[in-house]
């Protein structure tokens, strides 16, 4: 079964919560855990899904539980004047308690297919940045390129532990200008 593809960043609770969504979206489609209540203390974590939300969107998946519900809340609350969107499993279920058809058939709604709703063609950027463009300039793999890389995610204004494999989605999804990011560092 063909797995789907969603512009949006997805939010789940946390890392079972993704495990479970792998089988449902492709490896493109960005899905944010935010480690339950520790959202609540995470400025970086939410300045992450912030820009995601004011950019492509977010969609808010949470189980259906007293704390699902006031994750959602919470993260509802504080991206308003956003894109939001909301997904719901059946009640009282969690995220990765529920069935794979289930999900598949929730997320389904927000899927990219060969053409937008518009009638026009799905488009990608251009210029992706890749782990190869991050090794040639030095922000992995090499001397110093942890530093670099710190820097390079206090620009972005992103948490500066965001992973390698984050850090591309959210350059190629939020329409950052690379070029002018790094020239800025001057490291």
């Amino acid at each position: 079964m063909t797995k789907l593809h969603i512009k949006q960043a997805v939010i789940v609770e946390g890392k079972c919560d993704r495990a479970v969504l792998q089988s449902v979206l492709d490896s493109s489609t960005v899905v944010i855990p935010v480690h339950g209540f520790g959202v609540y203390k995470d400025k970086a974590k939410l300045a992450h899904i912030r820009r995601y939300a004011r950019t492509v969107g977010v969609i808010l998946l949470t189980d259906s539980d007293n704390a699902g519900r006031q994750i959602r809340n919470y993260l509802n609350d504080c991206l308003r004047g956003c894109k939001v969107h909301h997904v719901y499993v059946p009640n009282l279920l969690e995220v990765e308690d529920t069935a794979v058809a289930v999900l598949r058939e929730r997320l389904s709604a927000y899927a990219i297919t060969q053409a937008c709703a518009d009638g026009g063609a799905v488009t990608r950027r251009v210029e992706t940045i890749t782990r190869e463009i991050l090794f040639d300039d030095g922000f992995i793999g090499g001397a110093n390129a942890s530093s670099r890389r710190k820097a390079l995610l206090r620009a972005m204004d992103l948490p500066e532990n965001l992973s390698v494999n984050a850090l591309l989605d959210a350059m190629n999804v939020c329409d950052y200008d690379y070029n002018n990011l790094v020239r800025s560092l001057s490291l």
